[in-house]
């Protein structure tokens, strides 16, 4: 898989982004009503990818820098968003090289930490994060209060040499 810097408003990314709207819309009844804005994944405010097989784009996935303030979020962080593999290319492994490649830059561009939520009707993305070090954390941002929201956080550190 090739992964690319695109922005969030890339038409590529767009069309990730409703596939897994969707996906919500199917597995909670109702859309991610937190809110995004292109720019919040502008650099250095933040990153998003798209990977692509054989040219078409199957998967994405993004950070936006966080500011310390209510809940668990310090200055340092960076909040995944919008991690997505389409049906068609899931079980391959894509969005672990998604991820790997997100903690990477934002290991890069000098956070020290992602958090990200999620919810109990994600058993795939509970267990990717967990087979990579994230930890359960004090819930934040606009799901914090709602029952099916789960909340972790991963240490970045460098890689030894």
């Amino acid at each position: 898989m090739e992964i690319r810097t695109t922005g969030y408003a890339h038409p590529d990314a767009a069309k990730l982004s409703a596939e897994v709207q969707l996906e919500y819309v199917q597995r909670y009844g109702e859309g991610d009503l937190t809110v995004i804005h292109p720019e919040h994944f502008d650099p250095p405010a933040g990153l998003f990818v798209v990977g692509y097989l054989d040219g078409a784009p199957v998967a994405c996935g993004g950070f936006r820098v966080k500011s310390a303030g209510a809940d668990d979020v310090r200055d340092g962080d960076g909040e995944l968003k919008r991690m997505y593999v389409s049906a068609s290319a899931r079980g391959k492994g894509l969005s672990r090289l998604v991820l790997r490649h997100l903690e990477a830059e934002a290991l890069a561009a000098g956070l020290t930490r992602l958090i990200l939520e999620t919810g109990t009707e994600q058993p795939e993305a509970i267990g990717l994060y967990e087979s990579e070090g994230y930890r359960p954390i004090t819930k934040f941002g606009y799901y914090r209060d709602h029952p099916e929201s789960l909340c972790y956080g991963k240490e970045l550190v460098p890689a030894v040499a």
